[in-house]
């Protein structure tokens, strides 16, 4: 069995959030436990639906996903949330939240160069960002606020998804909040 957490990505559009948050729900389902995935996109679509890109309307959309975080992990489900969350204060009332019952927060940032970010960018957002075509993008013309003490640093553009994924899995083995891999 397992215990229920938080766990928060956070890191600029394209650092690999969703990459490996899809990897670990595949290893938790392989493991048996239960598992929710919170990605920033879908989110935005079904529980944020209207939100604009305000840090008002942004912080809303954190704190939705904070409390829903909190509610699925205080009932013994792994809950990983995968959104930018830029802001550290919003991050941190999060946090407070859900170790407020007791259940665990362990923050990941996928780090990534902007400049690894600008040649992964298949969608071209970010040259259009850098270009002033896009108002609002988060690393460009918003503000991303690096966490300053993650639980786990995953550093996207100089290594590879499977080290990324072990680093982030013996994280969580060393804390006793899984069982190691069979």
């Amino acid at each position: 069995m397992h215990k229920g957490f938080t766990l928060w990505f956070t890191g600029l559009s394209g650092s690999g959030k969703s990459t490996l948050t899809d990897l670990l729900h595949e290893e938790f389902k392989r493991r048996g436990y239960r598992v929710e995935v919170l990605d920033g996109d879908v989110v935005r679509t079904n529980l944020s639906k209207g939100l604009g890109f305000s840090k008002e309307d942004r912080d809303i959309n954190i704190r939705r996903i904070g409390f829903v975080c909190d509610l699925l992990s205080r009932n013994g489900v792994i809950a990983i949330s995968a959104a930018i969350s830029p802001y550290r204060d919003v991050r941190a009332e999060c946090r407070e939240m859900v170790e407020s019952h007791d259940t665990p927060f362990i923050e990941v940032f996928t780090k990534c160069s902007l400049d690894e970010l600008v040649r992964r960018d298949v969608k071209g957002l970010y040259k259009k960002a850098l270009a002033g075509e896009i108002q609002n993008f988060t690393g460009v013309s918003d503000p991303y606020e690096e966490p300053e003490n993650p639980d786990v640093l995953v550093e996207s553009d100089s290594e590879p998804v499977e080290e990324s994924l072990q680093k982030i899995l013996s994280y969580l083995e060393t804390r006793e909040l899984i069982g190691k891999a069979e």
